[in-house]
């Protein structure tokens, strides 16, 4: 599982860069899409690559749900 949640940092990561890079060239709404997606891709994996994390998203659903 490690592998994809290196592969969702890496797209994350292209996200982010082609959102920088196209807000030079593209309209604002496209990019800021782009940018705001990787940003989320990112911060997902690197959540989901901490040691405890499972901790961390059973609370989560835990006090969501009940």
């Amino acid at each position: 599982m490690g592998f994809y949640y290196l592969l969702l940092l890496f797209i994350g990561v292209v996200l982010l860069g082609v959102g920088v890079l196209k807000g030079f060239f593209a309209p604002v709404k496209k990019s800021m899409l782009l940018s705001v997606t990787g940003i989320v891709f990112i911060v997902t994996s690197l959540l989901l690559l901490m040691p405890g994390s499972s901790d961390v998203i059973s609370k989560l659903l835990t006090s969501l749900f009940y």
